[in-house]
């Protein structure tokens, strides 16, 4: 049995397996329902400072979040994060191969930037 994803540009599947498989990852993913600094991303999952930081880089990696420049805070502009897929499907393709359909939605991105428009 191998591994293989359905799309290109996607991340392996055991890239995304192994970030979700991670609790401070999939915690992450559940408070990221609109775009959110760092700190909020915390604050929200529970999570220390430098966790956060570590987990959202393993997300960014995997495709599955996306940094931006957001918020103007204290004169310095703060990254902001959001989820970047509506799905992921794993299955077995006609050869019993596993694989992986990560389902992504330019609403989320439009979102992010829309959001951003005000801050410049």
């Amino acid at each position: 049995m191998s591994l293989e994803l359905s799309s290109d540009d996607a991340p392996d599947l055991e890239t995304i397996v192994g970030v979700l498989h991670d609790d401070g990852c999939r915690r992450i993913v559940a408070v990221l329902e609109e775009p959110k600094t760092a700190d909020e991303i915390a604050k929200a999952a529970d999570l220390p400072p430098s966790t956060t930081y570590r987990k959202l880089d393993r997300l960014t990696e995997a495709s599955l979040v996306t940094e931006a420049i957001g918020s103007q805070q204290r004169n310095r502009q703060k990254a902001q994060y959001v989820g970047n897929f509506d799905r992921i499907t794993i299955d077995f393709d006609e050869n019993k191969n596993l694989q992986a359909d990560v389902s992504r939605s330019s609403n989320r991105a439009t979102i992010l930037w829309s959001k951003n428009d005000g801050n410049s």
